[in-house]
């Protein structure tokens, strides 16, 4: 029997021969089975358990089929130790390759590609001295054709993302205009989101703001654009060669090797050369350094963002005690003023 890409532990089933190696199989097969099984179920030790078959890989074991079925399910899929999600990479990546950073952009804003005619980036830098620093943003920071876009990538939701878009698209509009400026010179200013949590109760994966009369929907200006694309609402099973914003999205969203060999199948050359660099870039030991340092950032982030929730916790608690202490005391001295009445 012949099978083309499939994981070592498949190749072992398909290839068992030996009651020996089937009990060591089927061990493997355990642990994930524990996992998954129902807390309330009783899984009966090795020797007691009924034995199982599959007919189309000729197996026979010891084990119930539903030990190999979680034991195929949990190795078909190659986690990726990095995604185009982590941070350092996507900065990486997009600086050094800029042609890559103009189709997304062009992408992200549907816009043709061959429309923007010049694109800078601002901010190219990433300084080792402070890939170690809590609470490091590693945005991207552009001029397209005179507009400002700022590129953002957050993984996780940690509260009140609405109001830091706000707080970073007034930075950099307000900082666009020169000493002695005119205000109708400040360039249009755009901040694009790609975030890997939902934020609005709409089931679309894309939602644009810009400021608006509330009543007449008449727009106050154009020079304000905030563009969110929620990840986790994409549309599944929707890759198709000629929607290059999906296939941007879904590489974004890919957490496998397996969905980035799905992409890379379609043979888009942007998808591909894309993919590449992404090969290329993660084996770099000057990015797997800089990723070091960042994982140790993100780390003490949460926990000084723990530390600080527990904090306001304890101080709200005690902060409660003193009220209910406060009105016990009142209580019993109303009730020493009735006794002596």
């Amino acid at each position: 029997m012949t099978v083309t890409r499939v994981s070592p532990l498949l190749e072992d089933i398909i290839n068992l021969t030996a009651g020996k190696k089937c009990q060591t199989l089927c061990a493997k097969g355990l642990k994930i089975y524990d996992r998954h099984r129902c807390a309330s179920s009783v899984t009966p030790p090795l020797g007691q358990r009924p034995a199982g078959s599959c007919a189309a890989l000729h197996v026979h074991c010891p084990l119930p089929i539903g030990v190999l079925y979680y034991c195929l399910r949990e190795n078909k899929m190659t986690k990726l130790e990095y995604t185009f999600k982590t941070d350092t990479l996507f900065k990486m990546l997009f600086v050094q390759y800029p042609h890559l950073l103009k189709n997304l952009v062009a992408a992200l804003l549907a816009i043709p590609v061959e429309s923007i005619e010049n694109l800078v980036v601002n901010n190219p830098e990433m300084h080792p001295d402070n890939m170690g620093e809590k609470f490091c943003r590693l945005d991207i920071n552009m001029t397209v054709d005179g507009q400002r876009v700022d590129l953002e990538i957050q993984v996780d939701d940690k509260g009140n993302y609405p109001e830091r878009i706000l707080y970073y698209w007034a930075r950099d509009y307000s900082s666009a205009l020169p000493e002695g400026g005119d205000y109708k010179d400040l360039p249009r200013t755009i901040v694009i989101s790609i975030i890997n949590f939902d934020l609005f109760k709409s089931p679309d994966f894309h939602s644009e703001f810009c400021p608006l009369e509330v009543k007449r929907h008449e727009p106050l200006s154009d020079k304000m654009s905030l563009h969110f694309f929620e990840l986790r609402k994409l549309p599944a099973d929707r890759l198709n060669a000629d929607d290059v914003l999906m296939l941007w999205l879904s590489l974004f969203k890919a957490e496998t090797e397996e969905e980035l060999e799905k992409i890379n199948a379609l043979e888009v050359l942007v998808m591909e050369q894309a993919i590449n660099a992404y090969k290329k870039i993660t084996v770099d030991p000057k990015f797997r350094e800089l990723e070091r340092q960042r994982s140790i950032a993100r780390h003490n982030e949460t926990t000084a963002l723990r530390h600080a929730r527990e904090q306001g916790e304890e101080s709200e608690r005690e902060k409660w005690q003193g009220v209910v202490a406060e009105q016990a005391a009142e209580i019993a001295r109303l009730k020493a003023q009735l006794g002596k009445g």
